[in-house]
């Protein structure tokens, strides 16, 4: 689109073409610091910019105000917040690029449709409640979280723009006399003591956005901004047509005083029961599925625009004609609810066990598979072993079966067909997949005590072994290593629960190990304060032996270890964004650093025959060949929430959060497969797709687990 022309009070003379490298489509939005563009970067990805008023450009204390917004928005990240993809608060009109999410915002949603049902209140809390708990672990405070800032996107609520928002320990503060909020969102301390804001006045603004969304009005009505502000002190709030069971909730996140409203965490716990159940189509109106001829969803800015008709669902082994209109997707063009879904999402990091409580230790008999379909080169297989629960199962591979674990089951699937060779009951509070050590499955229980130890093939009860109540635990081949409180390793054989050595590791208060498959070392990191330095060290796990130790420069993640050489992320120290792939190989202290194009927000990493695999929060994916100290490719996949990749020979997969599996050849990067969308419950944490035989095993949100040729992803 060229550079239009508007007139009008308020709006900018010229609008530019460009912010930075990103082409301006169309506006999505104005307010008064300034105007919200639909843009796209050269990959065809859909990006919000946000570009600065002409005028408040030249100010040097607006200017100021702009950097701490996007030092913010940078700082927070998770799946109930938008991305920030690039700005430049220095350039002559400072913009800041942010992921493109399709969805209105709560108080559009509100206005055309009337209030949320319970239900969806219920499900609104949860996401808000998370996306406050992720804004503030960073040491940022909103201050303007209200119903216009608050995007219903399809895998949930969304919070943007934090024009007003600071770090606590910001140098920039409030001006005398100045209130910087909206009277009915605001706090009661934003009034009296502006300078003192901190987390808890987003807490309240939150009860303020749910009364909103269960009634239509705020907590504290009046078309008298004077008079909202002196109820807001003074008054109580009014929570007539409040669910009944959040209106205890929602009326201690109103109270006047900061110390005596929850925190988000205590929020999540109160909630923990509708987080289990999280329904990512809650905020979809129904007539969205049923319009034949949508427009595009609205974006970052909280814009008019809805989200586009249904896009066609292929089941696996749909052909290459599938294949290619699904394609489209990676760069973010195809328009309707898969393009929405993959765009709205967020990436998390992937973990590795489940908190697990367990309860009984009888079976059951072994249930078929539910589903097949045919693919080129085998048949393709897809079932639901636990029936009713939508939960994306965490899966692991070894001794010859597919070992899953997955709201409150634990259970064993054959690789060939899917069938259940047993399953076990267990009462599930965490995410993460069972680990197979010294020929034994492992899952934690809920209380972090004990590691139950099943056997592959019947999944009964072999042992039950103790692990610290305060410290840590890791398995490193078929050893347990258990971290004490004091600091003090502890080395278990992972099959007898005999102890091979016990002893701290020399400059290590409370090591935290990590290991990778192929590998025999277990590997230990402590950072400097300041980020300057990485101390690692590289244990022996069955005796304890320090093979080797180091101190490399900068911030550092270990992601792999293969041929002698271990990889790292460089992080920056501040924000965690991933600057540089680093390779250290300890014979002969060789240290090779390979910086990134840009920072890359949340990344996960994964490393085969030299070659380091990223995807980052937004969607970007890309290779760094280490020995050639060069980027190979870069590709934008519009999954901007996703699982770690992982590669054979020929392609590099990725699981994202709406269930679809991707498909990218490992040599250029080009997208050659996905599989339909699963869409169910909250997808959690992204456990990687598991690579076995030829095959590509992986969890959807639905409770669905999968397998396709791993060989033929074009017959996906």
């Amino acid at each position: 689109m060229t550079p239009q022309r508007s007139t009008g009070a308020g709006t900018e003379a010229d609008v530019p073409e460009y912010a930075g490298h990103y082409r301006l489509e169309s506006c999505l939005g104005s307010g008064g610091m300034g105007v919200v563009h639909l843009a796209r970067s050269t990959s065809g990805l859909k990006l919000a910019v946000k570009v600065v008023h002409a005028e408040f450009a030249k100010d040097p204390e607006f200017r100021g105000r702009f950097r701490q917004e996007v030092a913010a928005a940078r700082r927070v990240s998770g799946a109930f917040t938008a991305s920030v993809v690039d700005a430049d608060p220095e350039a002559a009109r400072p913009w800041m690029a942010t992921l493109f999410i399709p969805g209105p915002t709560l108080a559009e949603q509100v206005k055309r449709h009337g209030p949320l049902s319970p239900a969806q209140v219920r499900r609104l809390m949860a996401g808000l409640a998370e996306a406050l708990r992720d804004i503030h672990r960073v040491g940022v405070v909103h201050r303007d979280l209200k119903p216009s800032n608050v995007l219903l996107a399809e895998d949930g609520p969304k919070v943007i723009d934090f024009g007003i928002s600071r770090p606590k320990d910001s140098e920039l503060r409030t001006e005398t006399g100045k209130l910087i909020g909206t009277p009915p969102f605001m706090a009661p301390e934003q009034f009296r003591r502006p300078r003192e804001v901190g987390p808890a006045a987003d807490v309240f603004a939150l009860g303020s956005v749910l009364v909103h969304a269960a009634t239509g009005r705020g907590p504290f009505d009046s078309d008298s901004p004077y008079i909202v502000a002196y109820q807001v002190v003074h008054d109580e709030p009014d929570l007539t047509g409040v669910p009944e069971d959040l209106a205890p909730l929602v009326l201690r996140c109103l109270a006047k005083e900061p110390e005596d409203r929850p925190t988000p965490d205590e929020l999540m716990r109160e909630l923990r029961s509708t987080a289990a159940s999280y329904d990512t189509q809650a905020f979809v109106p129904d007539r969205w599925a049923e319009d034949a001829g949508g427009r595009d969803g609205a974006a970052g800015s909280g814009s008019d625009a809805e989200p586009g008709p249904d896009a066609e669902r292929s089941d696996a082994g749909a052909g290459a004609d599938g294949g290619r209109r699904r394609r489209r997707v990676l760069g973010g063009r195809t328009r309707g609810r898969t393009a929405a879904a993959a765009g709205a999402l967020g990436l998390i990091a992937a973990g590795t066990f489940a908190s697990l409580q367990w309860f009984a230790d009888d079976g059951t008999a072994p249930v078929s598979a539910s589903a097949r379909t045919s693919a080129a080169a085998f048949d393709a297989w897809a079932v639901r072993p636990v029936a009713g629960k939508q939960a994306a199962p965490q899966c692991s591979y070894g001794a010859g079966a597919l070992f899953c674990a997955q709201s409150g089951e634990v259970y064993a699937l054959s690789p060939a067909d899917g069938a259940v060779r047993w399953r076990r009951s267990v009462a599930q509070t965490g995410a993460g997949a069972p680990v197979l050590s010294g020929g034994l499955v492992y899952v934690p229980t809920a209380d972090g005590r004990q590691l139950a130890a099943l056997d592959p093939a019947t999944g009964r009860t072999r042992a039950l072994r103790q692990a610290p109540a305060q410290g840590g635990w890791a398995f490193a081949g078929d050893t347990l290593l258990l971290v004490g409180a004091d600091g003090t390793v502890t080395g278990v054989d992972s099959a007898s629960g005999r102890t091979r050595w016990s002893g701290p590791v020399p400059g290590y208060t409370a090591p935290s190990f990590v290991s990778f498959p192929g590998d025999p070392l277990a590997y230990a990191t402590s950072t400097s304060a300041d980020g300057a330095w990485t101390r690692v060290v590289a244990v022996v796990p069955g005796t304890g032996a320090v093979r080797w130790e180091a101190r490399l420069k900068g911030s550092l993640r270990p992601v792999g270890a293969e041929g002698g050489s271990v990889y790292f992320l460089g992080l920056d120290p501040v924000y965690g964004d991933a600057r540089a792939v680093v390779r250290y190989t300890p014979g002969g202290k060789a240290v090779r650093r390979v910086t990134l194009p840009v920072p890359r927000p949340e990344a996960q990493a994964q490393v085969r025959d030299g070659v380091v695999r990223l995807l980052a929060a937004g969607g970007t994916l890309e290779a760094v060949d280490m020995a050639a100290g060069r980027q190979l490719w870069e590709v934008e996949t519009a999954v901007s929430r996703g699982s770690a990749p992982v590669s054979d020979a020929r392609h590099v997969y990725v699981s994202a959060a709406d269930g679809r599996l991707l498909a990218v050849d490992a040599r250029t990067g080009r997208l050659v497969g996905q599989t339909p969308p699963r869409l169910g419950g909250l997808a959690g944490t992204l456990a990687a797709p598991v690579l076995a035989g030829g095959r590509v095993y992986a969890g959807a949100p639905d409770g669905t687990v999968f397998a396709v040729d791993g060989e033929q992803p074009t017959g996906w």
